[in-house]
């Protein structure tokens, strides 16, 4: 099923969509999702620099998958609190290159952190150099880990790659919808993932990438995504070629750098498609 687009305003608790300096207008102050039983939320944050993820079940549980890039720690704040997050049941870290002392301290600090979930080179990455991280478990998942992270949300591990341009990589299947949140995309990792179950996928993040021409044709194929994500750092913008591409696959192409925080909303039938634009991109 493509995707099924309303209005954002049935959501929000108030009917002003503005946005100022501080990212989010005092307009509003928070969006009610109104998440039941069998149903969950995937927001990817629409923060100036780097990726993060929100993923929300129905008894207030949220898991997030990184935390942005430099110079983003109020900027995450702010998404946290307009989704109505006090407490992170999980933090996924998917790419040594993308973490930050500060940002994961202050997370650990103020959002009392249940857990850390990452790869094994990260895990003793941060073992040695982030002092929050010492107080909190840190799991390790590995190629095949399979675990239930929400209720109906099973996260199952395609890579764990410990190269250069290599991380976590893995899909989540919630009823019959499957979205795949890929790190990884040099050479190797891209090979492996080929010969994965991949296709058919309704959600594709894109991994962050410094050079164009880096995500193989043929891989976005057999991902044949319904709706594909990218982020993007300071420095960089999304490769023309890829995008075309994903376009040619029949994705709907969502870039948070230009078009703001993406929620998707799922039940267990189908999901939603929620645009929050940036300043400038209403």
């Amino acid at each position: 099923m493509r995707i099924l687009l309303i209005l954002i305003t049935l959501f929000l608790q108030n009917t002003t969509l503005g946005f100022a300096s501080s990212l989010i207008s005092d307009d509003f102050e928070s969006i009610n999702l109104k998440l039941k039983d069998h149903e969950m939320a995937v927001s990817f944050l629409g923060l100036t620099n780097g990726e993060a993820t929100l993923i929300q079940g129905p008894n207030n549980e949220n898991i997030l998958v990184n935390t942005g890039g430099e110079s983003v720690e109020s900027e995450l704040d702010e998404w946290l609190r307009f989704y109505g997050v006090k407490e992170i049941n999980s933090l996924i870290l998917t790419n040594k290159q993308g973490l930050n002392e500060s940002q994961i301290n202050h997370l650990i600090s103020n959002y009392f952190i249940k857990e850390i979930v990452t790869t094994r080179e990260i895990s003793s990455q941060l073992s040695a150099h982030f002092h929050g991280a010492n107080l909190i478990p840190i799991k390790v998942w590995g190629d095949g880990t399979a675990k239930q992270i929400l209720p109906e949300v099973l996260a199952n591990v395609q890579y764990a790659g410990n190269e250069q341009d290599e991380g976590l990589d893995f899909t989540l299947k919630f009823y019959k919808h499957r979205l795949f949140f890929m790190t990884s995309y040099s050479p190797r990792s891209q090979e492996m993932l080929m010969k994965k179950n991949l296709g058919d996928i309704n959600v594709f993040k894109v991994p962050t990438m410094v050079e164009d021409n880096s995500l193989s044709e043929k891989l976005i194929h057999t991902v044949n995504p319904q709706i594909s994500i990218l982020f993007s750092t300071e420095k960089n913008s999304p490769d023309i070629d890829m995008i075309q591409d994903l376009q040619d696959s029949w994705s709907e192409v969502y870039f948070t750098k230009k078009q703001g925080t993406v929620t998707i909303k799922f039940t267990e039938f189908n999901y939603e498609v929620f645009n929050i634009p940036i300043e400038g991109d209403e």
